[in-house]
């Protein structure tokens, strides 16, 4: 990722109490070319991003079927998720999107929006919205 996608992410992340730490795991994704398995491909990457995530882990998906929170509705689900005490996975996935197996773990489905983003945008994105979502929850005033 270029500098500017980390230091953005870095400037949220840095913010987040250590109860709500963002830890970024990247995938490798798979070789793309000309004649490409593409639905080979995609089942891989799954595999390895299921395989990334600790066991008894709320799975998120970040899809664009899936509920449009507003922020507040993301910081009650964010609340329900400290509540449980397990560690939540959102899962973003490559240039083709998620495979059925990571959707089908998933227990929630989070669009950002109808619109598709490149990928450094939404890591930023992401973290700065849990941000704004804590920042409700702690009546901080970010959020104002």
């Amino acid at each position: 990722m270029p500098g500017w996608v980390q230091q953005g992410y870095d400037e949220y992340a840095k913010r987040m109490p250590k109860e709500c730490k963002l830890l970024v795991k990247e995938i490798v994704p798979g070789k793309r070319g000309k004649n490409s398995d593409i639905a080979r491909i995609v089942r891989d990457e799954g595999d390895r991003m299921i395989s990334a995530i600790p066991p008894k882990t709320h799975v998120v998906t970040l899809d664009i079927p899936g509920k449009p929170w507003t922020t507040p509705e993301l910081s009650i689900a964010m609340k329900r998720w400290m509540e449980s005490g397990q560690d939540v996975a959102l899962m973003v996935g490559g240039p083709e999107g998620l495979s059925d197996s990571v959707r089908d773990l998933a227990r929630e489905s989070w669009s950002l929006s109808k619109l598709t983003f490149p990928h450094p945008l939404v890591r930023i994105l992401v973290a700065e919205q849990l941000y704004r979502a804590w920042s409700i929850l702690n009546n901080h005033p970010y959020h104002r």
